[in-house]
C-alpha cells in the first residue's frame, strides 16, 4: 500500500519547519535583546541612601552582659543583659566570631545605618558582612531599631 500523500518520508524534515523554528529562534533572542537594551519591561529602584548611622562598639561586661558604645563619642547605647534581648546577642556574636577567625582586631566598630526606605542594617567594615533586618521580621528589626533613635528624638 503506497504511503499516504501527507506524511513525510521517514527521517526527513520538512524545510519549512525548519524555517520556522529558526525564524521563531531569532525572533526571540532579538527580542530578548531589544528588551534588555532599551529597558522595556524592567523596573529600576533608586538605592536607598543612608539617613542616620550609629558606629557602635562592643564590650564584654564582668557579669556576662554586654555593653554597646557610641564609638564616636563613647556614649552608652545600651546594656544588653544575660538572657535578655538575644537576638542582638547572637548577631553581635556571629560578627565577632566572624572577625576572630579572619584574624581582625575586635575593638573597629560595627554601622548601625538607617536608610529613607525605613531599612536597618548592621555593617562590619572590616570582614564585608552585613544583616538587612527587615529579613528578621518586625520584633527583631525593633531590637536593633530601639539602638538608634528616631531622626530628631531620643534612644
Amino acid at each position: 500500500m503506497p504511503p499516504h500523500p501527507l506524511a513525510r518520508a521517514a527521517g526527513r524534515t520538512s524545510r519549512s519547519l525548519v524555517a520556522g523554528t529558526g525564524l521563531l529562534l531569532g525572533f526571540a533572542v532579538l527580542a530578548v535583546t531589544v528588551g534588555r537594551v532599551e529597558g522595556v519591561g524592567l523596573t529600576r529602584m533608586e538605592p536607598a541612601r543612608a539617613v542616620q548611622s550609629l558606629a557602635l562598639r562592643v564590650d564584654d561586661a564582668g557579669d556576662g552582659s554586654i555593653t554597646l558604645r557610641d564609638a564616636e563619642g563613647g556614649d552608652l547605647v545600651a546594656t544588653v543583659r544575660p538572657g535578655a534581648d538575644n537576638f542582638i546577642r547572637a548577631t553581635l556574636r556571629g560578627f565577632a566570631q566572624g572577625r576572630l577567625r579572619a584574624g581582625l582586631p575586635r575593638e573597629a566598630p560595627f554601622h548601625l545605618t538607617r536608610y529613607d526606605d525605613g531599612a536597618l542594617r548592621l555593617d562590619d567594615a572590616l570582614t564585608g558582612r552585613s544583616v538587612d533586618f527587615g529579613a528578621f521580621g518586625p520584633t527583631n528589626f525593633a531590637a536593633f531599631a530601639r539602638l538608634m533613635p528616631e531622626p530628631g528624638g531620643t534612644r
